[in-house]
């Protein structure tokens, strides 16, 4: 994303002047459009008839804006798909001042400057919107100093991040906020915003370009407009397949090993190992590990679900399991890529049972209802004299001396005699003997 420091500041009409409009004029206006600027800034959608996709988002957001009520907003989204834009053009509808901030970068100094200029602008009837792009890297002091500024309308929060909100923004400022979700943008989205480029740059792509362009980018705009410009450098004429594919590269696999992304795709790799469906849990697995996630991450979920999901239904799924995990991290990338491949269609092609589980929620259950049950006399360990007297062990029958190996007493305390926890699953294998 280009700086956003370049988008309009000061989009805010005269105090007397200022209505709800599709753009506001300012000295800065038109910054970043000149004819040196990257495609994606020249394109950028000025008022919300040009913005593309979002529809439900930018029909409430164009509602609010009409109304003259802004509250402050999180835009919550992948990248491209249009939370700067939306900053702006909001901004502008309601002939507010802009003031841009990214998170990165700026400090509570920052924000005290901004919050200065902002008193001063509302004595003059003006209000203030303070975007800042990636809110979510803001601190927990940094977020607490903007609060009362919010709280007494001195200033307007738009923010946008790409995390989920409900753990990355403090719940006073998230409470006094409306979150809007965006979606990676859809291929007919793309393909409008693509054609808008193309008629820009004043050339033509081949159909099959066209396809591998859209499929590249992934939903993310920036992504398609900046794949689209470099083609368009690279050769002269309408744009062709091998030009897009120089210009996507590799692609880039949208992750975040602390955020959303990162517990999403390890969801889909448990529910896809646990619903018995080893090519999905291979497409997860390497989505993981391609996007850079740590092996011994993937390892330790393997190692849970064998014990979790597969359980006693194939007792030799732990094993199997331990051993991916000790061969990944042994090995290393990228060769772990192998044992785990292994341990993850090995545990989906397995038999299920969660009797393990089971077996445990019902015995903590049993103990949040009876609480510290004593042990029994005869279970406890008789080490003193003084526990010796008690009558520590004193009935305890040693189930070696069975010819069975086996001595029906007490094992439970007091109260719970009889209670069944494990409940055998049907495809639990039995044990020996």
């Amino acid at each position: 994303m280009e700086s956003i420091e370049q988008i309009e500041l000061f989009q805010g009409r005269a105090p007397e002047e200022r209505r709800p409009t599709a753009r506001g004029p300012t000295s800065a206006e038109g910054a970043g459009r000149g004819p040196d600027a990257p495609l994606a800034s020249r394109l950028r959608p000025r008022d919300f008839d040009a913005f593309v996709g979002q529809r439900e988002v930018v029909a409430t957001l164009r509602a609010l804006a009409e109304s003259g009520h802004l509250p402050s907003i999180v835009l919550w989204g992948p990248p491209g798909s249009g939370k700067t834009t939306l900053a702006a053009i909001v901004a502008a509808a309601t002939g507010s001042r802009l003031v841009a901030l990214s998170a990165v970068t700026a400090g509570v100094a920052d924000l005290r400057r901004v919050v200065t200029q902002a008193r001063e602008a509302r004595r003059g009837g003006l209000r203030t919107v303070l975007f800042i792009d990636e809110l979510h890297r803001f601190n927990r002091a940094q977020q607490d100093a903007i609060l009362p500024h919010v709280e007494d309308g001195t200033l307007t929060l738009i923010g946008a991040t790409t995390e989920n909100p409900s753990f990355e923004v403090i719940s006073p400022l998230l409470s006094r906020s409306r979150i809007f979700r965006l979606e990676p943008l859809s291929r007919d989205d793309l393909e409008t915003l693509v054609r808008r480029g193309l008629d820009e740059l004043g050339t033509s792509i081949e159909e099959d370009a066209l396809e591998a362009l859209l499929r590249g980018a992934r939903g993310d705009a920036r992504v398609a407009l900046n794949a689209l410009e470099s083609a368009s450098a690279l050769g002269e004429g309408g744009i062709t397949l091998d030009a897009v594919r120089q210009a996507l590269q590799e692609p880039h696999l949208l992750y975040d090993r602390v955020g959303d992304m990162h517990y999403d795709l390890a969801s889909a790799l448990i529910k896809s190992v646990r619903g018995s469906d080893p090519d999905a849990a291979v497409y997860w697995l390497a989505r993981m590990l391609e996007a850079g996630e740590e092996p011994d991450f993937v390892a330790r979920r393997l190692v849970i679900l064998a014990a979790e999901d597969v359980g006693l239904a194939d007792p030799a799924a732990l094993p199997v399991a331990v051993a991916a995990q000790q061969a990944a991290h042994f090995v290393g990338m990228p060769e772990a890529l192998f044992p785990l491949t292994e341990a993850a269609i090995y545990l989906a092609r397995a038999p299920k049972s969660n009797s393990t589980l089971r077996a445990y929620h019902a015995a903590r259950e049993a103990i949040r209802e009876t609480g510290n049950l004593p042990v029994p006399l005869h279970l406890r360990n008789a080490v003193t004299a003084l526990g010796r007297e008690l009558g520590y062990g004193r009935e305890y029958r040693y189930p070696h001396d069975d010819p069975e190996g086996r001595v029906e007493q007490p094992y439970l305390p007091e109260g719970l005699e009889g209670r069944r926890f494990y409940e055998p699953g049907p495809r639990d294998r039995p044990t020996a003997g």
